[in-house]
């Protein structure tokens, strides 16, 4: 689900397939435009425009689904996600639910710094792109309350951010391909080494480049191959050195369309990302769906388990490790759990309107 990298997962992960228009209604595309809004730093933008997808109609019960790092609300409907939960008699059936699905800050068709203001536009964090997606449901679409918040990978962050911000705001969350702890570890080294990669080529020139920086794909592909495609999967995609050097080329030759800007920020957005000290304001039923090969988010390291006994109603779903799971990516196909979401939002209290 993180669309810049997916291009160099392609050889191991097929979960972006287009579904079929026929699989749930047309989705919807709107823009929000929130007046003044003042960022965690302090700096403020006159006018921060927030785009959205919606699937279904206004009167459905509302559900917030949020993408990924640089993904979008597009990146979210694919055949393998939107194709398995969007369905008539589906977990998130569109003809009883309204589905709302934001472009975060810095992505697709949201503000970001490739529409000008370059390096000037406003550092972001999680903070800020929850606030902006409350923004858009209260004052944008009239919504005081959802029936479900559910993310992946950075929308599985952001989703723990919305249960502790703004706790009253819906009944079940299940963030997806995240912990609910401090940004650290392999996880954040990785992240910035990449990012400092990028910076320190001299084509990136501060920003203003005319061309985007040539390092940038190795610095994403090697970070895309140490933290997300499934240990497993890689060993039966490439257990040769010449199956693994074809697919280092292949990955190597396949363009980043990103902008290097909007790539930067949107991944050092999740550097002070840390929900751990609020999680005992959650009052929604969570459910934390991981991957057991998850490489950013490693089960056996015991954050999770340990911060999740600070979460009244919560539970872990854990997906065995198998040749089907892609690691970090595995939670993209919603087949995976499919039947626990849907006993979960059938089961779960209502505890708000």
């Amino acid at each position: 689900m993180l669309r810049p990298l997916a291009a160099v997962f392609a050889a191991a992960v097929v979960y972006c397939a287009p579904a079929r228009a026929a699989d749930y209604p047309a989705p919807k595309q709107g823009d929000f435009v929130v007046k003044d809004f003042k960022f965690h730093t302090g700096e403020t933008l006159p006018e921060l425009k927030l785009h959205y997808t919606t699937v279904g109609e206004p009167t459905g019960q509302p559900v917030l689904v949020l993408h990924g790092t640089g993904g979008s609300g597009a990146s979210m409907l694919g055949a393998t996600f939107a194709g398995e939960l969007f369905g008539k008699d589906q977990p998130l059936d569109a003809t009883k639910y309204y589905i709302i699905i934001p472009d975060s800050i810095g992505h697709g068709k949201s503000s970001k710094p490739s529409d000008g203001l370059k390096t000037r536009f406003p550092a972001y964090d999680y903070a800020d792109m929850v606030d902006a997606q409350h923004r858009l449901l209260t004052e944008g679409l009239g919504i005081k309350h959802v029936r479900l918040v559910i993310g992946n990978s950075m929308g599985g962050m952001h989703s723990w951010v919305w249960a502790t911000r703004y706790p009253d705001f819906m009944d079940v969350a299940v963030p997806m391909a995240s912990q609910p702890t401090e940004m650290a570890a392999r996880n954040w080294m990785l992240r910035r080494i990449m990012l400092e990669t990028i910076r320190n080529d001299p084509d990136y020139n501060g920003g203003n480049y005319t061309a985007q920086p040539r390092m940038m794909k190795y610095a994403v592909t090697a970070y895309g191959t140490a933290t997300a495609g499934g240990t497993i999967a890689y060993q039966l995609a490439a257990p040769t050195a010449a199956k693994a050097d074809k697919m280092v080329d292949e990955r190597l030759a396949t363009p980043i369309p990103t902008d290097a800007n909007d790539f930067i920020y949107q991944w050092e957005s999740s550097h002070d990302y840390n929900p751990a000290a609020d999680l005992d304001k959650i009052k929604a039923t969570v459910m934390l769906i991981n991957s057991a090969d998850d490489e950013r988010n490693p089960p056996e390291t015991g954050v999770t388990t340990e911060a999740m006994k600070r979460v009244t109603n919560g539970k872990v779903l854990l997906i065995p490790t198998s040749s089907d799971t892609r690691g970090h990516l595995t939670t993209g196909n919603a087949k995976f759990y499919v039947e626990p979401l849907r006993e979960l939002l059938a089961t779960a209290p209502q505890r708000g309107t």
